[in-house]
């Protein structure tokens, strides 16, 4: 074991080294304040680990208990988002009002830091009431009792250094457990693996009392959090596109003048979006060149009459809910013409007389007609609506 540790320090893995540091420095530390001192900062590292349990405890069945009727308050307050232009921060306001109704990971997480942060400091107030006082008065008197630490005290305090550290050390190993179990295959989590020390304490300890539950449930997790943090996006544009500017209105209105059906509304618009809007090749080479992405709205593109697939499918999406046509923005996949699929956006709309949604794609209006073509399912890979 020994030779294991030896061999991952000359080799300067960083997690050896901190779990070694962290447990040099406590030792040296419970050496320097003796055994009484030692032993009061081991009481109140477990008394404290106590309260965030209980309080933890607590915080999740209130969340729980509280979740839903959040829900129905959020949705009602997003309900009220005014139909106009909003400004900056009106828009984080009701994007973030959306999301938190929307999204019950979401939710949970943002009740949860709060009454949790409530919550134990209540806990620490109700502490240091009850005990705080009894606490200082014992400290007083050991300082007084003990004086300079013997070698004996020393020495006990140093033997409790090393309790505190492993616990110090578990905390750190059950982070990094977690990071690992989110990401297996990662370079990081084999840089962590490496670490025999993290090794021997995972499976000496965190394994044992999380099974195989943590391992198994967390991938999932994960992904539940990264689908909510696209929907954050998603709910971004609909805030942001929610009020129809009054050119963008009275263009589709023009352009519809003659349409009777709901699909001659959703062609004629998509022959005017495919046909006006040029593809904004500068945009993208500053993207995969600079890594700056430039935000545009609907309103932007249709003045500069320049935007990539998201931006064209954004302003077919509000042209067409403006003149009473129910529309989504489709992300996913689109076929690239080299054998695979790069990031893309395009539209559905439903026809009520056909009662379904069908798709289309303005972006690319100019190579063909691709207002619900057969076999459009063949070209592009639906991941994300809204």
């Amino acid at each position: 074991m020994l030779s294991a540790w030896s061999d991952s320090l000359r080799e300067g893995n960083a997690v050896t080294i901190l779990l070694l540091l962290i447990a040099v420095f406590s030792l040296v530390q419970g050496w320097n304040r003796g055994a009484s001192r030692s032993a009061g900062r081991l009481a109140f590292f477990l008394g404290d680990t106590l309260m965030r349990v209980v309080g933890l405890g607590i915080s999740v069945l209130f969340t729980l208990s509280v979740s839903p009727q959040a829900a129905a308050w959020l949705q009602d307050l997003a309900e009220r988002m005014p139909a106009r232009e909003l400004s900056f921060w009106e828009q984080i306001w009701f994007t973030a009002v959306h999301s938190l109704a929307s999204f019950p990971l979401l939710r949970f997480a943002v009740l949860f830091i709060i009454s949790y942060g409530i919550i134990l400091s209540l806990l620490r107030l109700l502490a240091a009431l009850t005990i705080g006082g009894l606490s200082s008065s014992g400290r007083e008197n050991t300082r007084n009792k003990e004086g300079s630490s013997s070698l004996i005290s020393r020495s006990a305090g140093a033997l409790i250094g090393v309790l505190l550290g492993a616990a110090r050390g578990m905390i750190i190993i059950a982070l990094l457990f977690i990071c690992v179990s989110l990401n297996p295959a990662s370079e990081f989590s084999r840089y962590v693996e490496a670490s025999p020390l993290y090794k021997q304490g995972a499976q000496a300890v965190i394994e044992p009392l999380s099974g195989s539950l943590v391992q198994r449930q967390l991938p999932v997790f994960k992904q539940s959090v990264q689908k909510e943090l696209n929907g954050i996006m998603q709910k971004k544009y609909e805030v942001i596109d929610h009020a129809i500017p009054e050119g963008i209105e009275q263009t589709a209105a023009y352009i519809t003048e003659d349409a009777v059906t709901d699909e001659e509304k959703a062609r004629m618009i998509y022959d005017w979006v495919g046909t006006r809007i040029s593809y904004d090749y500068d945009k993208v080479e500053m993207y995969e060149q600079q890594r700056i992405w430039k935000e545009q709205t609907p309103q932007d593109t249709y003045d500069t009459r320049l935007g990539v697939c998201i931006d064209y499918a954004r302003l077919y999406a509000m042209m067409a809910r403006s003149q009473e046509l129910q529309v989504r923005v489709v992300t996913g996949g689109g076929y690239n013409g080299e054998g695979g699929f790069g990031p893309h956006a395009w539209n559905e709309v439903y026809l009520s007389e056909q009662d379904k949604w069908v798709p289309l794609d303005p972006t690319w209006a100019p190579s063909g007609d691709w207002f619900n073509p057969p076999r459009f399912s063949e070209t592009h890979i639906k991941e994300e609506v809204f």
